[in-house]
Order: C-alpha cells, then sequence, then structure tokens
C-alpha cells in the first residue's frame, strides 16, 4: 500500500467530486489512449459520505474524476491507482475504523472497502456502456474482487460470493412540454442535476432555447411528437404549457407510459378537475400515485430558478423513493 508521503497530488479544490457521470471523461481517456484505473468503493460498515457503488477513475499522469468518499481518502486512492497502473495488479484498500491504515481516517466514524483495479480494455468498457445508453438500457459489470476481472452483462446478474455487481442504468431523463420562464430554468438547471433535458413546444421557434441541443427539441404537433419519444422507466415528464389541453393530452400519454414522474404545473383549485379526466380517459388509481399536481415540492418558490428547483427536487425524491 503506496504511503502517505507519496500521496498523489489533488487539486486544492475537488471539483472532480463533482461529476458523477464518468462515461464522457472515460470516451475522452480512451480517445486519448490512456491507461485508466477504476477505484469502486465496494464495502460499507457504520458511516460512509457515498453509497456503495460509487466510482472513481484516475489516469496513468495521476487526473482524477469522481469521488469514493468525502475528501478523506482521495488523495490516498489516488496514489494506490497509479501503483496499480504501474505494477498491472488489483487491490483492496481498507480505511476506517480498525482499518490497519491508522493515519487515515474516515470523520463519519465508519470503515469502507475500495477496490482498484486497472481497466484492462478501457475501450470495450467504454463501447458497451455508450451502446447501452443510446438505447437506454442497463448494463452490469461482476467484478471479480480476488483477480481483478471484470465481466458484462445486459440482464442483471445473481450476487456470488467476492464479486462485486454494479449497474450501470440509462441517466434519467426530464421531458418538458412547455416555454415559459419555468421551462427556460427548468432545462438550464437538469443537467446540473444529471438530467437530460428534452423540450417539447408544439409550433414553436425553429431554434431551440441556447442552452439546449437541436436534438433535443421537438416543435412538431404533439400527435406526431409523442409516439417518438422514450418514456422508460428512468424519465420524468412535466406539461408546463400553461394550455389546458396540450397539457393534459402530454399527462394522459405519460401516464400511460412506465415514466416514473409525471406533473403539471397550475393552481391547485385545478387539482380535482384534472384528476377526474384523467379517470375518465381510463387512468387507473396505481398510475395515479406517479402524478403531482401543482409540480413541485412545496418550498415556497416564486422565482422560474425556484420552482424549477423544486421539480427537480420533486423527480429526485420520487426516484429514489
Amino acid at each position: 500500500m503506496a504511503g502517505t508521503d507519496r500521496l498523489a497530488p489533488l487539486p486544492e479544490w475537488p471539483e472532480y467530486g463533482l461529476t458523477e457521470d464518468l462515461l464522457p471523461t472515460l470516451s475522452d481517456w480512451a480517445r486519448r489512449g490512456k491507461k485508466v484505473a477504476l477505484a469502486t468503493l465496494v464495502h460499507i460498515t457504520g458511516s460512509s459520505p457515498r453509497p456503495l457503488g460509487s466510482e472513481m477513475i484516475i489516469s496513468e499522469e495521476g487526473e482524477v474524476q469522481g469521488y469514493v468518499s468525502g475528501g478523506c481518502v482521495e488523495a490516498a486512492v489516488a496514489a494506490e491507482a497509479q501503483e496499480c497502473l504501474r505494477d498491472g495488479t488489483s487491490r483492496m484498500l481498507d480505511y476506517g475504523a480498525g482499518s490497519p491504515v491508522l493515519d487515515i481516517q474516515l470523520t463519519c466514524g465508519g470503515r469502507i472497502g475500495i477496490f482498484v483495479r486497472p481497466l484492462q480494455e478501457l475501450d470495450r468498457f467504454v463501447a458497451l456502456r455508450q451502446d447501452a445508453r443510446t438505447k437506454r438500457h442497463p448494463v452490469y459489470s461482476e467484478t471479480d474482487l480476488c483477480t481483478g476481472s471484470m465481466q458484462y452483462t445486459s440482464s442483471a446478474p445473481f450476487s456470488r460470493e467476492n464479486i462485486f455487481i454494479k449497474a450501470y442504468l440509462p441517466p434519467l431523463q426530464l421531458i418538458v412540454a412547455g416555454s415559459d420562464p419555468v421551462t427556460l430554468a427548468l432545462i438550464c438547471l437538469a443537467p446540473q442535476f444529471g438530467l437530460q433535458p428534452f423540450l417539447l413546444k408544439p409550433l414553436g421557434p425553429r431554434q431551440p432555447p441556447a442552452s439546449l441541443p437541436h436534438e433535443r427539441y421537438d416543435r412538431r404537433s404533439l400527435k406526431d411528437a409523442l409516439p417518438d419519444l422514450t418514456l422508460d422507466r428512468w424519465t420524468s415528464v412535466y406539461a408546463l404549457t400553461h394550455n389546458a389541453q396540450i397539457d393534459m393530452a402530454v399527462t394522459e400519454y405519460a401516464l400511460k407510459s412506465e415514466a416514473f414522474c409525471v406533473g403539471i404545473l397550475g393552481s391547485r383549485r385545478k387539482i380535482d378537475g384534472r384528476i377526474r379526466t384523467l379517470r375518465t380517459a381510463g387512468l387507473s388509481e396505481e398510475a395515479l400515485k406517479r402524478l403531482h399536481l401543482p409540480a413541485g415540492l412545496e418550498i415556497g418558490a416564486k422565482t422560474p430558478h425556484e420552482i424549477a428547483l423544486s421539480i427537480l427536487a420533486q423527480i429526485i425524491k420520487q426516484y429514489y423513493a
């Protein structure tokens, strides 16, 4: 194990810890032919600032993205990862209460195990994940904690001793129908929370808002646009048009799909009428449980950005419920 006198220098501000989606960085490093180590949080005893399966990638030059603790062990993990790339050997790192590494302790008082291994087939790893992301399918990695070997499958594997399973799920998607300032604020903020926004605006301007790629904008009629949407169980849909007919059409379509979270912007006095309309359209009580009226958590929001934040909080809460 690398000594603390050889810890890799990390940036003074841990901006690397703001990166949850490591795939873009991995893709870039693969294109540039870099050697990369993958560190994964595989064991937790007691408290941990990061959930099981959290990952960190480290290049041979010491570049880092992602994080596996609250900043207590990242430098040590980066140093071990570079040793790992030099000798080609995977290793289990043990930090925290009761760990033999006495000079690195966790402020939360827990104990964590971090498995570090070279990504021997980086191009394949990236290609598999990019293909699954494009198709919006999950992909699973199985890491042998004894040898460091990794296998991949498109279906959830069975748990086995000394095998750590990591699920790479499609990014959360947020489909918004609307064009008001709340809609624009939501589109701007969503990517910062890991959500990919998509905008519906029937007969809207030819160009999308400045912050939105053209391929994530549809100005066609709902009749043409809705059937082309991918509304899977990682998708949220919010109708913010202030047009009752459009809002209800989008909502009805979304509730008949796998979309996990659906909402309509509007006053509370319209709730009962909207629920009656949706029941008349054949929506089940189970489907209506995914509907949020009015859109957003109650945080006293007033401005477009505050309302957008309340909607994003609602989506996140629903996803992890």
